[in-house]
């Protein structure tokens, strides 16, 4: 079974609709052109009539009179006396021929005008017979008739309604053509939507569709190239991912294997615990990278928590470090989950990277939370360089201080789930700035109350 497509579907509704509106209005108009025309012969053939009766008496040369009127017509024009006999005839031939039995002629002859259609035993076809007295001090002295044929008549009714039939063809022509035009324009980007689909199936994910057409089509069309680029980062992230793991497990593993081929060697406890060591480091890698696969997963549905709360939850997570609360709630677009996570990643940061004893100062404020640490900051150009993977730092690697290397990544993509954003900096007074940012949420309820904490 054949399947239209939707450019035939839309153009043949639209031929349905416009063939229904054409006919509904032509076929009244055409009886009324029709009915029109047969009243204004009829008119006229009777004022034409009177017209040649009333000037019939004071005319010297009836002949002339008939033919002129006979021309205005489109018929044959009789003048008859009081007998019935004709006296003036727009055709040749009939002067002296007698027509009192005529039925609209008798009635003329009586007084009395009449019009009747009838079929003519001479002519051999219907005509329209007009037949009016001709006065002379009141009383009837003769009589005038006009004759057109009833085919000729309906030949003109029949011009004028090819004429209104061709002008609602050309106007259902012009019609079906805009439709084709607007099918066109509604089919096209749909063909192209169908063929950037099909190269994105295949793996091609960079293709984007030209944003074109309605404010529904340009809105499919926004969808798909957002749809395609999330679907190119999320391929990109996994293919890293991939990279990246592959990268760095092999050194925590190899370290591992090397231990314990040197414990079974030797039955050295230093060994054992080292290899125990790297099988801590590797659990953490793993952990690590596990959080990060899923933070680049779709957008969790929307949800409210209190950064104020959030900030005070972390604080209490870590009663070693001295850390000083400040602010007043603010709620914000995230879940209280993904909060936790980020702050512990930029609070370890910040513990693990500043001296010991430091004050580290949180702050918060409407849809904004700042972490600044006492630390030596960061070397010129690693504002983005630490969101990495993998990557420790300058100071890090200096120092020798264990790590993933995972924490800011994972913190920025958790952030970025809720369209906000993670930042770090030199602070103006030494040390280092981490600034998270989150879309408010005003008016909302939060998942936690919020409290003013210190620690």
């Amino acid at each position: 079974m054949a399947v239209l497509t939707l450019r035939a579907r839309i153009v043949l509704v639209l031929a349905y609709v416009l063939v229904l509106a054409i006919g509904s209005m032509l076929v009244p108009l055409v009886r009324s052109v029709r009915d029109r025309i047969s009243a204004e012969v009829a008119t006229a053939a009777v004022s034409q009539a009177e017209v040649v009766a009333a000037t019939a008496g004071d005319s010297s040369d009836l002949g002339a009179l008939a033919t002129t009127a006979a021309r205005q017509v489109r018929g044959r024009v009789l003048v008859l006396d009081a007998r019935g006999v004709v006296v003036a005839d727009s055709s040749p031939g009939g002067v002296g021929a007698e027509y009192a039995s005529r039925p609209e002629i008798a009635s003329a002859l009586r007084g009395v005008p009449s019009q009747v259609e009838r079929e003519s035993a001479t002519l051999d076809e219907r005509i329209l017979a007009t037949a009016v007295p001709v006065l002379r001090q009141g009383r009837p002295d003769g009589a005038v008739r006009i004759t057109q044929s009833v085919d000729a008549v309906d030949r003109a009714v029949s011009s004028a309604t090819i004429g209104l039939v061709l002008v609602g063809g050309i106007v259902l022509a012009l019609g079906l053509g805009a439709g084709a035009f607007l099918a066109a324009s509604i089919t096209r980007p749909l063909r192209r939507l169908a063929s950037a689909a099909r190269r994105a199936g295949e793996g091609d994910l960079s293709t984007r569709v030209e944003v074109e057409g309605s404010l529904e089509q340009r809105e499919v069309g926004q969808a798909f190239n957002e749809m395609t680029g999330r679907v190119q980062r999320m391929v990109d992230a996994q293919r890293d991912f991939v990279a990246d793991a592959s990268h760095q497990l092999r050194t925590p593993l190899t370290g591992l294997r090397l231990r314990i081929e040197e414990a079974a060697a030797t039955g050295s406890r230093e060994q054992l615990d080292g290899a125990l060591e790297e099988v801590d480091r590797l659990s953490a890698v793993v952990s690590e990278l596990l959080v990060l696969s899923e933070a680049g997963a779709a957008r969790a549905p929307d949800a409210v928590t209190d950064l104020l709360a959030g900030a005070a939850r972390a604080v209490s997570r870590y009663p070693a470090a001295i850390i000083e609360l400040r602010g007043s709630p603010s709620l914000v677009r995230c879940t209280a989950a993904d909060l936790d996570r980020v702050l512990d990643a930029v609070l370890e940061n910040a513990i693990d990277y500043g001296p010991a004893g430091q004050t580290i100062t949180v702050t918060v404020a409407p849809g904004r939370l700042a972490v600044a640490d006492e630390g030596p900051g960061l070397t010129p150009g690693e504002e983005e360089t630490v969101f990495n993977r993998f990557h420790r730092g300058v100071v890090g690697r200096a120092s020798r201080r264990r790590g993933t290397g995972l924490g800011l990544p994972i913190a920025r993509e958790l952030v970025g789930r809720w369209h906000g954003t993670v930042t770090l900096a030199n602070g103006d007074g030494g040390g280092a700035v981490a600034t998270i940012t989150l879309p408010p949420a005003d008016g909302t309820t939060p998942h936690e109350p919020a409290r003013e904490a210190t620690a």
